[in-house]
């Protein structure tokens, strides 16, 4: 079998960024997948399962009000190695079009105060797995690099 797209990129050079990951195209309709690396993977600690949780939940959240990008927004998602996360996308986009998107998106996080949208036994599987602090703490951290983020980090290694 052949190696899927996410498993070709070096992890080993991979630093935290903000990467289309994938395009993928469905008759005239175009789909990008967006790589939002919030550790170095391997070298670093994962985002705990209660933030990583948590992050989802606010993430989506703030993803599916935005006026601008709501229609356009298919799947913000945690990705199995807690780093990161998945967004797609509709529409042949580049990292540089979204970064206004992410940058407030976890700026929202980084700051929110209250219950977290969905955190209970009605809403979601397993609502007890939350930790807003450490969604809070990862969500700053990434959000510094955004606002100040270079080209290189735009792009995946070679």
């Amino acid at each position: 079998m052949e190696k899927i797209a996410s498993f070709t990129i070096d992890h080993i050079k991979l630093q935290p960024g903000l990467y289309v990951s994938r395009k993928d195209h469905l008759g005239a309709e175009s789909v990008t997948t967006f790589d939002l690396r919030i550790t170095s993977p391997n070298e670093e600690p994962v985002i705990s399962t209660g933030g990583i949780h948590a992050i989802e939940h606010l993430g989506a959240t703030y993803l599916r009000n935005n006026e601008l990008w709501k229609d356009l927004v298919l799947y913000f998602g945690p990705m199995g190695c807690r780093t990161g996360f998945y967004l797609l996308l509709a529409g042949d986009l580049s990292s540089d079009a979204i970064l206004p998107l992410v940058t407030g998106c976890f700026k929202f996080i980084a700051e929110y105060e209250g219950e977290i949208p969905g955190a209970t036994a009605k809403d979601c599987g397993n609502y007890k797995d939350m930790d807003l602090r450490a969604a809070k703490a990862w969500a700053e951290r990434y959000y510094a690099l955004l606002r100040t983020i270079d080209e290189d980090r735009l792009v995946y290694p070679t």
